[in-house]
């Protein structure tokens, strides 16, 4: 059996194994792999690993042995999951393996837009502190949590684990989320309707998945509704964002920092409205990459496989 990974570097550039994987069958890895290069690449093969090289419907249409696609993720828009049913084609992906990994980065960019821990470093290395007239001194407002209202639009595992850290910080929650669960609820953590949430939160963190409902679903308008001063964390999906909007509103001061893991377009143009936009920390999409969460993905995938194999298919997405 032909396994096929198509951009197998960001999972595993060199620190990790494939051995898991070359145990059920021969096993081709490319670190990358263009569009052109796609079809070529997967040749006969009958099993595909795919990270974020996209595969249409033109494409899979043309995959006549393809039995089984894995997403080395958990986002799945990359596979038109629809055409990959219609052909018979399971695609699979890996719900859980960054939970902590994803709510602990979550934590970090937003005690840096509360504390400006490295801009303090810098200034402090440069002299700043060793010309003081004062013990201290700070360059920026310094926020503490506690009591301030976190909204998160999205309460799934990373959602429900932000929350628990949330409310170790001692603020207070409150969620939307398309399928509510009510027994997660507690006097800490409410459910509401986004206007409710975007009108209360002093911080949104952005946990939903990419869907058509969910697309842009912080934009001009819904900005407008939100406090003045309001933070906001997305380190979920970048076309949850209007960036143009997003960028106007930090410049404008209505927002009053944003902490961005993932973009519209990865990596971005030069001309992405947020890279000069103010009070705007940008990472290249890495919440998810710890090693420890990259092993978890690894394995994960090698049983999901192993699983279809035994005619036991598990975290399918395509039913």
């Amino acid at each position: 059996m032909k396994i096929v990974v198509l951009d197998g570097y960001t999972l595993n550039p060199g620190d990790l194994s494939w051995e898991g994987l070359e145990k059920l069958g021969d096993v081709t890895v490319y670190d990358r792999t263009k569009d052109e290069q796609i079809i070529e690449r997967i040749g006969d093969a009958e099993i595909i690993y795919t990270n974020k090289t996209a595969l249409t419907r033109e494409t899979l249409e043309k995959l006549i042995n393809v039995k089984f696609i894995g997403v080395l993720a958990t986002g799945y828009n990359v596979v038109d999951v629809y055409a990959a049913k219609e052909l018979g084609i399971i695609v699979t992906n890996i719900p859980t393996y960054g939970t902590n990994a994803v709510a602990q980065f979550t934590f970090a960019l937003l005690l840096e837009m509360c504390h400006h821990v490295w801009e303090h470093n810098l200034s402090v290395k440069r002299g700043v502190w060793s010309n003081c007239k004062d013990f201290c001194f700070w360059n920026a407002s310094l926020i503490e949590l506690a009591g301030k209202t976190m909204g998160i639009i999205g309460l799934g595992r990373i959602g429900q684990k932000v929350a628990e850290i949330a409310k170790a910080f001692d603020m207070k929650v409150l969620a939307f989320d398309e399928y509510p669960k009510k027994e997660l609820e507690s006097e800490s953590l409410k459910y509401v309707e986004l206007d409710e949430l975007f009108k209360k939160s002093d911080v949104i963190s952005l946990h939903c998945p990419l869907f058509e409902s969910t697309k842009g679903i912080i934009y001009k308008e819904n900005i407008a509704k939100m406090k003045d001063g309001v933070m906001i964390i997305n380190t979920s999906r970048g076309p949850l964002i209007v960036e143009k909007d997003l960028a106007e509103a930090l410049n404008s001061g209505k927002v009053a920092g944003a902490a961005i893991d993932v973009l519209s377009e990865e990596p971005p143009s030069i001309d992405n409205p947020l890279l000069s936009a103010k009070n705007c920390i940008i990472t290249p999409h890495i919440a998810w990459a710890p090693k420890e969460a990259r092993e978890r993905l690894m394995n994960i995938a090698v049983d999901n496989l192993k699983q279809f194999l035994e005619g036991n298919p598990i975290n399918v997405v395509n039913f």
